[in-house]
C-alpha cells in the first residue's frame, strides 16, 4: 500500500491510498483520514471523518466488483475536507431505510447526517462517492 500526497489549489496537500477490496481495509481508510486531519490540525472532525470513511469504504468493499479501492481525503478550504472513496463500479449508492432489527443499511443514512453535504461523481470507468465535513 502506497500513500500518495499530491498538491491541492489549497496549498495543502491531499492524501490517497490504493486499498484491496477487503473489510480489513476500513481500518487503513480510518486511520488515512484521522492522520490528514491531524496533519492539517482539524482534529475536531477526526471521529465524524473515521466514520464517513468507515461507511464508504465499507460500501465499495460489499458492492464493488472491483480487487482494488482508492480513498482520498482532501481539503478544498481550509476549514474543509473530502473523503471520497472510488470503485470500478457505476452503480451509484442509494440510501435505505433500515429496520430495527437489520444488522446494516445505514451506512448512508450516517455518512448523510454526519457530513455537510454528500454525493457520488460518475466516472467513465466506475463511480467517486465522497462527503465533505467543515469544521465549525
Amino acid at each position: 500500500m502506497t500513500v500518495t500526497a499530491t498538491a491541492r489549489p489549497t496549498g495543502v496537500p491531499g492524501y490517497s491510498e490504493s486499498l484491496p477490496r477487503t473489510p480489513e481495509s476500513v481500518a487503513t481508510a480510518r486511520r488515512l483520514v484521522r492522520t490528514a486531519l491531524a496533519t492539517w490540525r482539524l482534529e475536531q472532525l477526526a471521529d465524524e471523518g473515521a466514520l464517513i470513511a468507515s461507511e464508504l469504504v465499507t460500501n465499495a468493499v460489499q458492492h464493488a466488483r472491483s480487487s482494488a479501492i482508492r480513498v482520498s481525503v482532501t481539503r478544498p478550504e481550509p476549514a474543509s475536507v473530502r473523503i471520497a472513496v472510488v470503485d470500478k463500479s457505476r452503480v451509484e449508492p442509494v440510501r435505505c431505510e433500515a429496520n430495527e432489527d437489520d444488522e446494516g443499511g445505514r451506512g448512508l443514512a450516517l455518512v448523510e447526517l454526519l457530513a455537510d453535504e454528500w454525493g457520488t461523481d460518475p466516472l467513465p470507468w466506475g463511480k467517486r462517492v465522497w462527503a465533505e465535513l467543515v469544521a465549525p
